[in-house]
């Protein structure tokens, strides 16, 4: 009776502890986060041009994929623009393109556009334009990214489901077929097949709606599931199906054939299993960035290592709580071996891991993804404290059952009487347990439960890290993160500068303004566009205009921009200013053959 109810208390924790992770989880976290990183649109964000751009193009730090909605382009008056099928721009997996209709007209435009990044997770955003001025109305830009909430949250529910079946499946598997012990062991092989085989379906039902942003009812619709069977992330959740289907039969040859065919069923076993864990690999951080093949098998690597290790800890733990039938110490340290050559992949990999995912020291802890990493490690470390507590235990079980096998009289050898006549503490057992009363079987009884309370710390722990690793997957690495904060900081540069400088060569009506548009006004080349504004305000025209650049702070200059008549006004393209700071433009306008002024105004150069 004692028994079971200690088994009821491991399962009530066990249950409470996966109900507070949940809690924890989808009560902090809103989704996944965008993993590539946008580093430019054309037009720029917040720029105002001259005349409507024929197409709007986006630039990625990584390739991703397009939608039949990638682009939602809104007019001043919210209502949408007819553009052109999203495609890439000039070849380029890592641009987004669309091409926009004539006859805009004039004010701000709204663009929204939603792609999905290379490791499988969809990305979105808005900025605006403005064609010939600012209009006083404008589509309001989202302040939190698009996408339906519920859609959302199921898909990332089946996620974290999946990876529990994927550990409780091969970590099950490996424990049958490494360790050699079925027992108990068979319940968990189908309850992890039957967890991943349901979270796969659910996942492929919500891929769709999940990259669109739309409602869960779109996980029904033909068209939405058509596309979802043809693109990468489906594929592979349909390559996963099939070998689950495979993975099926496995466990009923393992027991009929036995010894005879036990090699060949580790060796299908062993494929499987790198089968399963490639279709996670494929559209995942591994897929995208640096390094690819180098990633693919190391991240393989690192699920499998994990799998056997958390997923075999379960299956020790349901084998020392309910043994359908006597699990020996051999299995137990067979099981401790296999465990440690986990470990030691698991480290290994996760270093590189680690350094491909952050870029830099700095992003360990000024980024998401860093103190996500950080998190778990601290769990790892904890995790390795309750192993190596179970080796212990492991060896002390190993050592008193071998002396239980010895004679009876080797036995009471080792029994120490102190000149008093009382028993002396045993050295190899707990504290409190004293010789005269500890026979070898006491002692395997107290290392057994010590075992169980150890395996159930590490299993309790090793929750915790699949469900950082899980959430780790979801959020933008830090290698990414730091590329689009530093995008972010030269989107916030200024785009361009416009002065006005007033001239008057002292004759009547020779005077007026000359507006000049520098652009983008930073260090490098630089485009220049001159105008000429009359008395009146109109544009007006003059037989010569020039314009020098000076830095006398760095004694540079002057820089001759080179305008020529552009026919209305006057430009170039090819103004190289090399050092930031405060230039002084000299501007020279010649109204007539004898007639002309020079005047000046200081530019900031960022």
């Amino acid at each position: 009776m004692s028994g079971q109810r200690e088994r009821r208390g491991v399962v009530r924790g066990l249950a409470l502890l996966a109900g507070v992770l949940v809690l924890v989880l989808f009560g902090g976290v809103s989704g996944a986060s965008a993993h590539a990183a946008l580093t430019g649109t054309d037009p720029q964000d917040g720029s105002v041009l001259k005349s409507a751009p024929r197409q709007i193009t986006l630039t990625f730090s990584e390739s991703v994929g397009l939608l039949d909605d990638s682009f939602r382009v809104l007019t001043p008056e919210n209502r949408r623009v007819h553009t052109g099928a999203p495609g890439h721009a000039g070849g380029r997996s890592d641009t987004a393109r669309v091409t926009l209709p004539r006859g805009l007209g004039t004010g701000t435009f709204t663009v929204a556009w939603r792609v999905v990044s290379a490791d499988s997770h969809p990305v979105s955003g808005a900025f605006t334009f403005s064609i010939g001025k600012p209009s006083a109305t404008s589509v309001a830009l989202p302040s939190a990214p698009a996408g339906d909430t519920a859609s959302a949250t199921l898909y990332d529910i089946a996620r974290y489901v999946a990876y529990g079946g994927l550990a409780l499946l091969i970590g099950a598997a490996g424990f049958v077929m490494v360790c050699g012990f079925q027992g108990s062991v068979r319940r968990l092989l189908l309850t992890g097949w039957w967890t991943l085989l349901l979270s796969t379906l659910a996942l492929l039902l919500l891929r769709g709606p999940y990259e669109r942003g739309t409602g869960v009812a779109a996980a029904f619709d033909p068209a939405v599931l058509r596309e979802t069977l043809t693109s990468r992330p489906g594929v592979a959740l349909v390559a996963r199906l099939v070998l689950l289907g495979v993975a099926a039969f496995l466990p009923e040859r393992v027991r009929v054939r036995e010894r005879g065919r036990a090699r060949g069923a580790l060796v299908l076993g062993g494929a499987l299993a790198l089968g399963l864990a490639v279709t996670w690999a494929a559209v995942e951080h591994a897929s995208a960035g640096i390094q690819v093949p180098a990633a693919m098998v190391s991240s393989v690597l690192h699920l499998l290592a994990m799998a056997l290790w958390l997923g075999g800890l379960t299956a020790l733990l349901s084998a020392l709580y309910r043994p359908a039938q006597p699990l020996s110490t051999a299995v137990v340290t067979r099981f401790s071996r296999l465990a440690l050559a986990s470990v030691a992949v698991l480290a290994g990999t996760g270093v590189y891991q680690s350094w491909r995912g952050l870029g830099s020291w700095d992003a360990l802890t000024s980024t998401s993804y860093g103190r996500i990493l950080l998190a778990k490690l601290c769990a790892v470390l904890l995790l390795l404290a309750g192993a190596a507590y179970s080796r212990r235990w492991t060896g002390r079980l190993a050592v008193t059952e071998a002396e239980a096998a010895v004679p009876a009289p080797a036995v009471v050898e080792r029994v120490a009487v102190s000149v008093g006549g009382s028993a002396a503490v045993d050295a190899g057992a707990p504290d409190g347990v004293r010789a005269e009363s500890a026979s070898p079987a006491d002692h395997a009884g107290t290392y057994r439960r010590g075992l169980r309370r150890s395996v159930l710390a590490e299993v309790t722990v090793g929750i915790v890290v699949l469900v950082i690793t899980t959430v780790l997957t979801g959020t933008q690495p830090g290698r990414a993160a730091t590329e689009a904060a530093a995008s972010d900081v030269a989107a916030d540069l200024p785009t361009s500068s416009t002065s006005l400088v007033p001239f008057d060569v002292g004759t009547p009506g020779g005077h007026g303004k000359v507006q000049i548009e520098l652009a983008p006004g930073r260090v490098g080349e630089n485009s220049v566009q001159a105008v000429i504004l009359g008395p009146d305000g109109g544009i007006a025209t003059v037989p010569e205009l020039r314009l020098t650049f000076t830095l006398a702070a760095q004694q540079v200059g002057p820089i001759d921009a080179g305008l020529t008549d552009k026919g209305g006004y006057w430009g170039t393209d090819t103004l190289t200013l090399p050092l930031a700071g405060t230039w002084t433009m000299k501007v020279t306008v010649r109204t007539t053959d004898i007639d002309q002024v020079t005047v000046s105004k200081n530019v900031r150069v960022g």
